[in-house]
C-alpha cells in the first residue's frame, strides 16, 4: 500500500466511479470492495450490499473511494494532473474523463462525477522553464487561451 492515498468522498457512485476511471486508464484495476452489512446500513441508510469503500489502481496510483453520502462535494481546490507524452494521449484523456462532465480552461476539466482533472503535456514543463522570458510568456498566454492544450500550438508559441 502507497505511504499517501487519495480519498475521494462520493454520495453513492463511488463503485460506479472507479469501473469509469479503471476503464480509461491502462494498468488500472478495481481492489476487493467493502460492502456495508446490517449495522454498516443502518448507520448510513443504505441497503445492505451496498459498496461502502472501493479501492482501485489507476496506472499505479492507488485511490479509494467512500460511497458517504451527500455531505461532501468536490471543488477544484484538487485536482489530479495527468501527465502526457503525445497529443493523442491528451485527446483521449480529456474526452473520456469529461465525457458527460464540463470541459474548462488551461487544460481543466471536471468528470460526470465533479471530480477535477488536468489533461497536461509534459512538454509544457520544459517550455514553461525555457531559458527565454519572452518564450516562457508566449506559451503562458497560449495555455491561458486554450480549453485542451495543443502542444504543437505551445511548441510554436
Amino acid at each position: 500500500m502507497a505511504k499517501i492515498t487519495p480519498f475521494l468522498w462520493f454520495d453513492d457512485q463511488a463503485e460506479e466511479a472507479a469501473h469509469f476511471y479503471t476503464s480509461i486508464f491502462r494498468n488500472s484495476k478495481i481492489g476487493s470492495v467493502s460492502r456495508y452489512g446490517e449495522e454498516g446500513a443502518r448507520a448510513s441508510g443504505r441497503p445492505v450490499g451496498t459498496a461502502m469503500v472501493v479501492p482501485f489502481n489507476l496506472d499505479g496510483q492507488e485511490f479509494l473511494a467512500l460511497n458517504g453520502g451527500p455531505h461532501f462535494k468536490f471543488t477544484e481546490a484538487i485536482s489530479f494532473v495527468v501527465n502526457c507524452e503525445t497529443q493523442a494521449e491528451v485527446d483521449e484523456f480529456w474526452e473520456k474523463l469529461s465525457e458527460g462532465g464540463q470541459k474548462g480552461r488551461c487544460g481543466w476539466l471536471k468528470d460526470k462525477y465533479g471530480l477535477s482533472w488536468q489533461i497536461v503535456p509534459t512538454v509544457v514543463a520544459k517550455l514553461m522553464s525555457d531559458a527565454d522570458p519572452e518564450r516562457t510568456k508566449r506559451v503562458m498566454r497560449a495555455v491561458m487561451q486554450m480549453d485542451k492544450l495543443d502542444i504543437e500550438a505551445l511548441e510554436q508559441a
